[in-house]
């Protein structure tokens, strides 16, 4: 089991993150996958070559990784044969494990996957008839204990490096047929209805699986970085979603330094029913959090800002509470969006879902106020995949449970 040291639990205070710029492996090698196209250069330079040359192979080397999504470095055909096993020699183009793949009824997927050191975390693909979403993970685990959110009863771990968040993009890619090779997911066989790799399948990134994005924001900037690169990945920022729980401070520099759309857990309107839900509430209140948002850098109309709200039953959904919402927004002038999230319920938890009709009017109220609340329909809950539902597996079954299906799955791949 990995030696990393689990996180305490902070509530409202801030976390101390882990710093590291890759998992450390067991047999010595440098991971490539979250490295800039300069660092990468550095380490070539480190390890022998001159710096004219570093500068070259990490532009090829680079060039191979996020558009051809080679995991191979005797793929790479522009680079001597001779270099090639001194490359791989020294590093190692790496992608998170999958442990187990789950495919829902409704098309969603959920991946169980896990570090170099051992660690579990999921990631979750959404396809819709215009846009296939990729729900990324930037934590192991989380430190927010948001009350209605399963994911938040597990313990921080640690960070997910940049490599790691960025992987979970690239094994997207690799089960979803959108590089010229293989695929390496472990799901059912596809039927007639479902994707095919003839146009681009994962449209859109959301970072709103395990864990805070912005309690990991370096980690979390340079690996969008890679995936906005128009040498990287060359997906449009527009096309990216942050969402937090409210880290005030670092709203701005996510904003300045990343640029992505922004949105907000809520889920509520009053200081006491935050300060019970969403903990972090105690120490950036509501007012300084809209103020934040008022603020965001490329906030406008065209970039509105969304808030989601989970419909919880008398506790958050009540007309009264619909109002208060549309005030807030108004008073701070805010180009707004809000998501209604139906509770996904999970074993153990004290709140019930809203009833339909109590959703329904609570929308009503909103858009009556000329702002944009659409329901949002449940995805994935018969595998866990659901919004707050993130949970590994891990803690769920027993690791010799897991192992088993992993080696089933090896036997049936081969």
């Amino acid at each position: 089991m990995a030696d990393t040291n689990l996180m305490p639990i902070p509530g409202h205070i801030d976390p101390v993150p882990v710093a590291r710029e890759i998992t450390p492996r067991a047999d010595g090698r440098i991971d490539l996958i979250g490295l800039p196209r300069a660092r990468i250069a550095e380490l070539f330079a480190h390890v022998g070559l001159d710096a004219k040359q570093a500068k070259l192979r990490a532009k090829q080397v680079f060039h191979w990784l996020y558009h051809r999504g080679v995991t191979d470095f005797e793929a790479m055909t522009d680079i001597a044969k001779t270099m090639r096993p001194w490359l791989t020699e020294r590093f190692v183009i790496g992608r998170p494990e999958v442990i187990e793949a789950q495919h829902s009824t409704d098309g969603t997927r959920k991946w169980l996957l896990r570090t170099a050191d051992g660690h579990d975390f999921e990631m979750v693909f959404i396809p819709d008839a215009d846009r296939g979403t990729l729900c990324v993970s930037s934590q192991v685990g989380c430190t927010l204990n948001c009350r209605f959110c399963h994911t938040g009863t597990m313990r921080l771990v640690r960070n997910l490096t940049a490599g790691e968040i960025v992987g979970q993009v690239m094994l997207a890619r690799d089960a979803l047929g959108e590089w010229p090779k293989g695929r390496m997911d472990f799901a059912e066989e596809e039927d007639e209805g479902s994707y095919s790799a003839d146009g681009r399948l994962l449209t859109n990134i959301v970072m709103m699986g395990m864990g805070e994005p912005l309690y990991n924001f370096d980690n979390v900037r340079d690996a969008l970085k890679l995936v906005m690169d128009g040498d990287g990945l060359a997906l449009s920022r527009r096309r990216i979603t942050l969402s937090t729980s409210g880290v005030v401070p670092m709203m701005a520099r996510c904003g300045e330094e990343v640029g992505v759309n922004l949105a907000v857990s809520l889920h509520a309107v009053t200081k006491d029913v935050r300060d019970e839900i969403v903990p972090i509430n105690r120490k950036y209140g509501i007012e300084e959090l809209l103020a934040a948002c008022a603020a965001y850098p490329g906030a406008s109309n065209a970039r509105r800002i969304t808030f989601e709200y989970v419909m919880l039953k008398d506790k958050n959904d009540s007309d009264e509470d619909a109002r208060e919402l549309v005030r807030l927004i108004r008073k701070y002038k805010l180009p707004a969006k809000v998501n209604l999230i139906p509770f996904n319920p999970w074993p153990g938890t004290p709140y019930e879902c809203s009833t339909p009709e109590r959703i329904r009017r609570f929308s009503e109220t909103i858009f009556e106020a000329g702002i944009s609340a659409p329901v949002r329909t449940p995805r994935g809950r018969d595998i866990d995949a659901a919004c707050g539902q993130l949970k590994t597996a891990a803690e769920k079954k027993s690791r010799a449970e897991l192992e088993r299906l992993w080696a089933e799955k090896q036997a049936q791949l081969g």
